[in-house]
């Protein structure tokens, strides 16, 4: 067996036998009749269609929910003056935040050659992409004209009308759409093996037109090999420095302002901290159900749910860190709209969601010191809830527009 089947490593307590990557007793043909049987059974199960149904039914609120919302105004969102962002861009960043685990998943670690991250990177970079998607709703949206969106691009026209750079709207649309392109092309380059497998099995002649198409003639030679991991390599590399880039203009968006509790220099690596912790808590919130659902658990191994722990774990001390620089830096600089905020947030209106945040990312992630935790499925899945729901992204906006409407000349300053 090589060296990625079976891997022999220090860990915990003890000098021990990590699991494998995939578990022993398989070869390439037995995973991919495992792999393929999913996607090219025969009966399509009762269950599948009933999950299938409830998302179309979601999605029919949501299309209702923005028809509602253009018809009558972004004011329903809670925007009014002096609150510029409300319900939108606590969405959007938290959706931001869940796509970046896959582009970490699947570009970093291939660069870092962890072999590990071949059996769940499919489920990240599926992720990523819908989770761009939805993202990309909310600064549309919040234009409050989504039918004038062209306007946000340096397209040509006769009016010599340009977009507004120094707008952090504009930052992120060039920042998003990037990301989103360059995920969907790595997506789609590491797929194509995986589709003409599915062409060469496929049962109906509609089938394999279809996975033919998609495959783009791939015919598994030493010269397309060679070039899918050029190719691949190329993406990764590109991806990479999104993953730093996208979410630190993100919080561009806030730190750029003069407004206290924003105006802050550790928000951009607070930030993409944060994505990496809410998108490898959401990566477990999935794997862990798809795994036992579609019997995949001897390639979606332990060692697989474990690592994703660790990295969440390193990442929710890290925003755990920024939590704390933001009250040193208020009580540190004597300022006393930084001094209002932190107390506002303590003991305001809002303290009560504070302490749940604090509860739900820095404390109840602890348990995953414990060995036994770690070893847990359910476990993992209820801590990767309390990130999931942690207030993470609503409480910086929230919390700052309720005390601009509470501190005396906080508008003015503001506004001058």
């Amino acid at each position: 067996m090589s060296q990625e089947k079976y891997d022999f490593a220090h860990e915990d307590v003890g000098i021990h036998t990590t699991p494998a990557v995939i578990e022993p007793g398989h070869t390439f043909g037995t995973v991919t009749d495992k792999i393929s049987s999913i996607v090219l059974r025969k009966r399509t199960p009762l269950v599948w269609w009933i999950g299938l149904g409830l998302s179309f039914m979601l999605v029919q609120v949501l299309m209702g929910t923005i028809t509602h919302l253009v018809f009558t105004g972004i004011g329903i969102w809670g925007n009014n003056q002096p609150v510029g962002w409300s319900f939108d861009i606590i969405n959007f960043v938290w959706w931001i935040g869940i796509g970046h685990a896959g582009t970490l998943i699947s570009a970093i670690l291939l660069l870092l050659r962890q072999s590990w991250r071949t059996s769940i990177n499919r489920f990240a970079e599926a992720m990523t992409l819908f989770a761009v998607a939805c993202a990309g709703l909310f600064p549309l949206l919040h234009t409050g004209r989504p039918w004038l969106a062209y306007w946000l691009f340096p397209y040509p026209n006769t009016m010599g009308i340009q977009p507004q750079f120094r707008s952090p709207l504009m930052w992120d649309v060039f920042a998003v759409s990037t990301y989103a392109t360059i995920s969907a092309l790595f997506w789609y380059t590491g797929l194509l093996p995986d589709l003409a497998t599915l062409r060469d099995r496929a049962r109906s002649r509609f089938g394999r037109i279809v996975y033919g198409m998609a495959s783009l003639g791939w015919r598994g030679s030493a010269r397309h090999w060679a070039r899918y991991e050029t190719a691949y390599l190329l993406l990764a590399g590109l991806s990479t420095p999104l993953v730093l880039s996208v979410h630190t203009i993100v919080s561009f968006d806030f730190a750029i302002g003069i407004i206290p509790g924003w105006h802050a220099t550790i928000f951009p690596p607070y930030f993409v901290a944060g994505a990496i912790y809410a998108g490898f808590a959401m990566v477990l919130t999935l794997v862990i159900p798809l795994r036992k659902f579609y019997g995949l658990e001897d390639f979606i191994t332990e060692r697989h749910l474990r690592n994703s722990a660790k990295v969440m774990l390193a990442t929710g001390l890290i925003v755990a860190y920024g939590y704390m620089m933001e009250t040193w830096t208020a009580w540190y600089s004597a300022n006393t709209y930084e001094e209002f905020m932190m107390r506002n947030r303590f003991f305001g209106p809002y303290a009560l969601f504070y302490w749940a945040l604090i509860v739900c990312n820095v404390i109840v992630p602890q348990f995953l010191w414990v060995r036994r935790v770690r070893h847990s499925n359910l476990a993992l899945f209820a801590i990767a809830m309390f990130v999931n729901v942690g207030f993470l992204r609503f409480l910086p906006v929230i919390s700052i527009f309720e005390m601009r409407t509470m501190v005396p000349g906080a508008q003015v300053k503001e506004e001058a």
